[in-house]
């Protein structure tokens, strides 16, 4: 099983990335785990052509979008991880999204969509500086949440949990039963 792990986070090593660490700490040594910082990559914004929906791939010349759409839609399984920016995931996650709808989803004749990762596992990972429970309250934690599950679900994805890292700013250390969530969930892939 290869597994593909999206840090959506600047920090490479900050708490969004412990976190995904976590996860796969707790991966079986059975599966090939690929990790791709998607703040080190180099997309060209999505143009709203929708011409990637008739063609099944995005007709911007050849960036590194198509490149992680590949490696997405022939993995088998996805650890997608954010920090919380307006209630919702970062920028570059975002635009990484935007420029592979079609690996998350077709669409019909009538313009109905349909998935295209049926069935795969999945785990969003985020974090804020809102603390807890003002994160779920004010939809900052759960904005991002709901954002990326958005896309999961439109893929067809099954999500095998969450994580959720509230109050960073002056709560910075992650707690022991966060960090064994992760590596629990790390263990469902």
């Amino acid at each position: 099983m290869r597994i593909l792990v999206l840090n959506g986070s600047p920090h490479k090593n900050g708490t969004v990335a412990t976190l995904l660490k976590s996860i796969v700490d707790g991966i079986s040594n059975r599966h090939e785990v690929e990790w791709i910082n998607v703040y080190d990559l180099k997309i060209k914004p999505c143009i709203a052509c929708m011409k990637c929906r008739p063609d099944k791939e995005c007709i911007l010349p050849q960036d590194d979008g198509h490149i992680v759409g590949r490696k997405i839609r022939d993995a088998d399984g996805l650890i997608v991880g954010t920090p919380t920016h307006w209630g919702n995931m970062s920028g570059p996650l975002k635009l990484l999204f935007d420029r592979n709808v079609p690996v998350f989803m077709g669409e019909k004749p009538n313009g109905m969509p349909y998935p295209r990762q049926t069935g795969k596992p999945a785990v969003i990972v985020t974090a804020c500086t809102t603390p807890w429970p003002f994160n779920f309250i004010a939809a900052e934690s759960r904005g991002a949440i709901r954002a990326v599950n958005e896309v999961l679900h439109y893929g067809g994805y099954r999500l095998v949990g969450k994580v959720v890292k509230s109050g960073t700013k002056n709560r910075p250390v992650i707690s022991n039963r966060i960090l064994n969530k992760a590596k629990i969930l790390g263990n469902r892939f």
